[in-house]
């Protein structure tokens, strides 16, 4: 299945609002005013997949997809079926980010324990219960009883009041007031949240957000802005002037008071970013739970070849292809006729004519990308043709094709090669299931392929495929 991404706007984040309402796995990053506000941090980017949403962003150069977000006719599994066809057709690597813990055990049998797993902490969300916001109880949370104590006698006359869409040049205001504190930081983050921030509060009506802020003396001293998520309240904006002591701690408690309404169990208070003081502050309030956000990076066959292997046949010798054979290779790689079967066209990359050394170049650094391991066809010490096993997926399988110079062609060499090839990818790399295709017009790889054991397994209007498992 083709997966078509485009960039999200409001107006798409608005229509999947029910798929955000029927998410419940406690991660702030699930909410459509979390996506508005990162949206371009992030680079989002959205596609429809089985009944899924997934989302797909850019972060310090790599490429990283969301769990699939499902109603209860969606199918998650099927829609990473898609992604990792899509990783594969575009040949960037698969990488899942904000994994919810009760989806690892999936993707663990998906992919065994062929993967890495992060679980960076400055990422976590804070979970708190919204019933000790509301009391502040117990001997744990008597400091924020000081404090709030402490502000009262201060500003006996603060007011708690609710805002809405038509009290955004107000909330502007205080932002601007206070601005100074957060851009003091320094940091890109902060100030691209203090730009969502401003963006969000033009778009509270859209998203059904709540929100309120502390009143002292005709004056804001401190802004919140919440989403319901289900069973929890996510505060997405929680700043308040510091020069009004205490002003954190009633804040927090007045907005629970106000929103947290019956069953909404749980305050999701979003992560600390790295930030020391945010950590400790976070801390204070006494989570109930650090909610993990995994970041998943399954491993192909290929990523565990350290070096490109040596395999003895009968007649054969197969292995790397180094600069003595650089003239024999470049005659391989130039040939328009011998290559219009093989899939790839160096003129279609490269203008003006090359040299050997620019075909041995591009075979090292699809080795060294692990995109593919190009492998030599000798006989005796005469190269013959090149074996390759290619586009590794996710799930234990590859690819294989072969080709040789014309003339080594009637002689065997190609069934040769691709059982040596097979034989490799089966019982040292472990692989599950080898694939192929040929050309329809190229009766001679097909006849090969069948010879080789190989089972068709369907065709198109291009090609004939093939497949073959250990077992066969």
């Amino acid at each position: 299945m083709q997966i078509n991404f485009k960039i999200l706007t409001l107006n798409d984040i608005i229509l999947m609002q029910k798929y955000f309402a029927c998410c419940n796995w406690r991660l702030s990053d699930y909410s459509a005013a979390f996506k508005f506000m990162w949206q371009k941090h992030f680079s989002l980017e959205f596609a429809y997949v089985e009944g899924c949403v997934v989302f797909r962003e850019l972060y310090q150069g790599r490429v990283y997809f969301h769990y699939p977000m499902e109603l209860s006719e969606g199918d998650a599994e099927r829609a990473i079926d898609a992604i990792e066809s899509y990783c594969r057709e575009q040949n960037i690597r698969i990488h899942f980010t904000c994994v919810p813990r009760e989806k690892i055990g999936g993707l663990i049998d998906r992919y065994g324990m062929e993967m890495r797993i992060t679980n960076h902490r400055r990422w976590r969300d804070y979970l708190y219960r919204a019933q000790d916001f509301k009391d502040y109880a117990g001997k744990k949370f008597s400091g924020q009883r000081n404090h709030v104590n402490k502000f009262k006698k201060l500003y006996p006359d603060y007011k708690f009041i609710e805002l809405c869409g038509d009290d955004v040049a107000r909330m502007c205001e205080f932002l601007k007031r206070f601005e100074s504190r957060q851009l003091s930081k320094g940091t890109v983050m902060a100030r691209e949240e203090l730009e969502g921030v401003y963006a969000l509060l033009s778009h509270m009506d859209d998203f059904k957000l709540c929100a309120g802020g502390l009143e002292v003396d005709g004056t804001l001293i401190a802004l919140s802005v919440g989403e319901m998520c289900g069973q929890q309240l996510i505060i997405h904006v929680e700043k308040a002037l510091v020069d009004y002591e205490g002003a954190y701690p009633v804040m927090a408690q007045e907005f629970a008071r106000a929103f947290a309404s019956e069953g909404v169990e749980y305050i999701n208070r979003e992560d600390d970013s790295g930030d020391a003081g945010l950590r400790k502050s976070k801390l204070q309030y006494n989570p109930v739970r650090l909610v993990d956000k995994y970041d998943i990076f399954p491993r192909r066959a290929i990523e565990r070849v350290t070096h490109l292997p040596v395999l003895v046949t009968q007649r054969l010798t197969i292995k790397e292809i180094t600069d003595i054979n650089a003239i024999e290779f470049f005659r391989l790689e130039y040939d328009g006729d011998r290559n219009k079967y093989w899939g790839y066209d160096w003129r279609a990359h490269y203008s003006g004519e090359p040299t050997p050394e620019y075909f041995m170049q591009g075979i090292r650094e699809d080795f060294n990308r692990r995109d593919e391991l190009p492998l030599g066809i000798f006989c005796g010490r005469s190269l013959v043709g090149e074996v390759v096993l290619h586009n590794f997926g996710y799930r234990n399988d590859c690819e294989v094709g072969v080709r040789l110079l014309p003339e080594y062609e009637g002689l065997g060499y190609a069934r040769e090669a691709v059982l040596a090839a097979m034989n490799y990818a089966f019982f040292d790399l472990n692989i599950e299931t080898v694939l192929s295709k040929c050309y329809k017009p190229n009766i001679r790889s097909r006849n090969m392929l069948i010879s080789a054991g190989m089972r068709p397994c369907g065709e198109d209007e291009t090609f004939y495929y093939f497949r073959k498992t250990a077992a066969m």
